[in-house]
This record gives C-alpha cells, sequence and structure tokens, in this order.
C-alpha cells in the first residue's frame, strides 16, 4: 500500500506541471483580452491615458481630477479635427487589427491630407526600445538650443554598460573605456538600437523628466518614458539589478530562477499601465510633426529621419512590405518573452510614395502568442495596404 501511494504521489507530481502552465497561461490570456476590451475606445470612450500610475514631467503622479494629465494643471486640448479617413483603406486597417491574435494599435496618417485611419490607436501600449527615438529628439532639440554639441565628447565605462543589445559594450571593455561623441551615440541608438548608447543620450538630456519636458511642449502628451532601460527591465521580471546582467547570458540564467508566478504577475503588470506606454495616435502625430519639420528646430528633423532611415532593425516588420522607390525611415521596439506570449513587438515609421507623399504608420502590438512571422506579416499587410491605396489600385 505505501508504495502504490508513493507511486501515486510521483505520478501526480510528474503531472501538475502539465496542468498548471496552461491554466496559468490561460489566466494571463484572460487578463490581457480583458485589458483589451477595457481599453477599446470604441466600447468605453476612453480618448487617452488616465492610468494612476502615469506620471508628470517632474516625475510625480497626475491628480485624480479633470485638470490632470499636463505638466502645468492646465485642461488638455480637445483632439484636433481631422479630415475623415477613405474608408476602403479604414476598413482594411480595422480588418487587420480586428482578424489579429492580441493586443494591437495601428495607425496610418497622411502627413500631406491630416486623415488618420486608426484601429485601438488610443490603447496605451508598451513602447520598449521605439522610446529611443523620443529621447534622440530631446537631445537634438538642446543641440538646436547650444546646451549640448554633436561633437561632445562623451567618456563610457563598464559602470555604464546597460543590458540586452548593446554593441558598444565591445569597445568599452576592450581597453576599459571609450570615448566619442554625442553624434556617434546618436546614431548607435538609432540604427543599431544600442541600450548602453541610448543610456548616456537619456541621462544627457536629463533623463525621464527631460524627455517628458520636450514631448509635452510639443502636445505629445500621451507618450511616457520609464525611469531607466535598467528599472524598466526589472520591474517586468520582478528582480533586482546586478551589474553582471550586462555581461553574456547572466539576465536570462537569473531570470529563469523566477517563479513562474512571480514573472505573470509582474508582466501582468507592465501590460496593464506600461511606464514607457504610448497611445499609437500620439506616436503618428509626433512622425508627422516631424515629417513636416515641426518637432524640432531646422535642420535636426531632417537629421533624425536621416538616423531612421539608415536603421538596421527589423528589415522584415513594415519595410518587409516596401514596393520599389517607397522608403521608409522607422524605429523598432521589442520587448521581453514570458513562455509563448511575446511583448512590445513594435515598429512605425515615415512611409515616403515615390512622389514625395508621406504617411505616418505606427503598428504596435503590445501583447500577442503569435509567431515572429505573423506578427511580421501583419505589419508587411499595412505597408502594402497604404501602397495600395496611394497608388489607387484595384483594391480600392
Amino acid at each position: 500500500m505505501g508504495q502504490q501511494n508513493t507511486q501515486r504521489h510521483t505520478r501526480t507530481q510528474a503531472v501538475w506541471p502539465w496542468i498548471a502552465f496552461p491554466v496559468c497561461m490561460a489566466l494571463l490570456a484572460g487578463f490581457i483580452w480583458f485589458r483589451l476590451l477595457a481599453d477599446d475606445p470604441l466600447a468605453t470612450g476612453h480618448t487617452g491615458n488616465t492610468g494612476s500610475d502615469a506620471v508628470q514631467v517632474d516625475g510625480s503622479k497626475p491628480a485624480s481630477s479633470p485638470l490632470a494629465g499636463t505638466a502645468s494643471g492646465q485642461m488638455q486640448p480637445p483632439a484636433m479635427n481631422r479630415p475623415g479617413a477613405p474608408e476602403a483603406l479604414q476598413a482594411t486597417v480595422t480588418a487587420l487589427g480586428r482578424t489579429f491574435d492580441g493586443d494591437v494599435g495601428i495607425v496610418v496618417q497622411s502627413i500631406d491630407d491630416g486623415w488618420a485611419a486608426a484601429h485601438k490607436g488610443d490603447l496605451r501600449l508598451p513602447q520598449q526600445s521605439l522610446s529611443k527615438l523620443w529621447v534622440a529628439a530631446a537631445l537634438l532639440d538642446k543641440v538646436a538650443a547650444g546646451e549640448i554639441a554633436l561633437e561632445d565628447q562623451v567618456t563610457l565605462t563598464a559602470r555604464d554598460l546597460s543590458i540586452f543589445h548593446q554593441p558598444i559594450r565591445k569597445r568599452i571593455l576592450a581597453s576599459g573605456s571609450y570615448t566619442t561623441t554625442i553624434a556617434d551615440l546618436l546614431r548607435r541608438a538609432m540604427t543599431q538600437s544600442d541600450n548602453t548608447a541610448n543610456a548616456a543620450l537619456f541621462d544627457a538630456v536629463g533623463g525621464r523628466s527631460g524627455v517628458l519636458r520636450f514631448l509635452r511642449a510639443q502636445g505629445l502628451n500621451e507618450i511616457w518614458m520609464a525611469p531607466s532601460e535598467k528599472q524598466l527591465q526589472m520591474s517586468i521580471t520582478g528582480m533586482e539589478w546586478q551589474d553582471s546582467f550586462s555581461y553574456g547570458r547572466n539576465f536570462w540564467e537569473a531570470r529563469k530562477r523566477v517563479p513562474f508566478a512571480q514573472r505573470m504577475q509582474t508582466m501582468g503588470a507592465y501590460l496593464a499601465n506600461p511606464p514607457d506606454g504610448a497611445a499609437p495616435v500620439a506616436v503618428a502625430d509626433g512622425l508627422a510633426k516631424l515629417a513636416r519639420g515641426e518637432l524640432l528646430p531646422k535642420p535636426y528633423n531632417a537629421y533624425l529621419i536621416d538616423l531612421m532611415a539608415k536603421s538596421k532593425t527589423g528589415p522584415k516588420r513594415l519595410r518587409g512590405g516596401l514596393s520599389p522607390g517607397w522608403s521608409l525611415p522607422h524605429k523598432t521596439g521589442t520587448g521581453q518573452v514570458l513562455k509563448l506570449l511575446a511583448t512590445a513587438y513594435n515598429d512605425v515609421g515615415i512611409l515616403i510614395s515615390p512622389s514625395g507623399r508621406r504617411y505616418s504608420v505606427v503598428a504596435m502590438i503590445g501583447a500577442t502568442n503569435r509567431p515572429v512571422k505573423e506578427r511580421q506579416q501583419l505589419m508587411q499587410a499595412l505597408t502594402r495596404a497604404v501602397i495600395a491605396y496611394e497608388n489607387n489600385s484595384a483594391v480600392y
């Protein structure tokens, strides 16, 4: 009898993880879909972020009042009256969003005509490395003001290393330090999405408050910034930062030891109210201002667009749908993965036709269990839909 009980107990231990894992994933998926329904502006009338964790320019939380949401406490102006989007293109954007299995926001905005076609454009979604675009813009704004020069030198040491992708690390570790210029750090952050380069720029502009001050001055009130790359990634996993995480596979090995239930909890909290969140419509507005030369003093709009055009990341995302003669200066972002759940799979850019007509194109996937290829196909289909509209093809 004792042997039978032992065998039964052993079988139970072997079976329960196979039951617990799908149950846990189902609960997390349910949480995400509940958030989708709760945040659907069509269902709730929500037109912007009202999350309790929203942060003011000075780092404080906004008051719970109709005046909350801006650095000055002024009432936010109503959304601009845009011309109506072409019906066929809007239908395509809606269909792409609704048929994709995930938490997705899509916006196509005509930079020349002003209309915007959107699916869940007001949803607050995580940016991850997409936020490097705003750090670069804030930095160039200070360059234009004479507070920083592109030729200014910066010396980086091992203490400045960040996490995840940071090609500059090899140069730093080769001799213990690496001295370069602000211009080089901008190039690395925007074309290689180098986290250490971006962290140095982030510090140079005054951190989160400096970037938010720039964004709010531009009227981009629904774009937010995390306190730092390290703090953001640690909060997502529920871990404490260790300098060893800047090297090799140390972070990934440490993350494996975090209890799955803890990772579910911290990931769910992040997706519910991402500190680095942004509404796709706000991102599209920022891109449009950049393309029209309104985001920065001349000639820095063109300087930033040129860096975006030289980006090497995400060639199979939005750029995978390009036709000959079209171009797409862009910025990508990619978040952490929890088992089958991928987060913050983003690509945004300025789609330019051979004739020079321009569109802000924003595809932000907050969370999905679909494979990389399907995520890329969604983005490629979006690019092709805009091109088909511009070309006045038989599709429309």
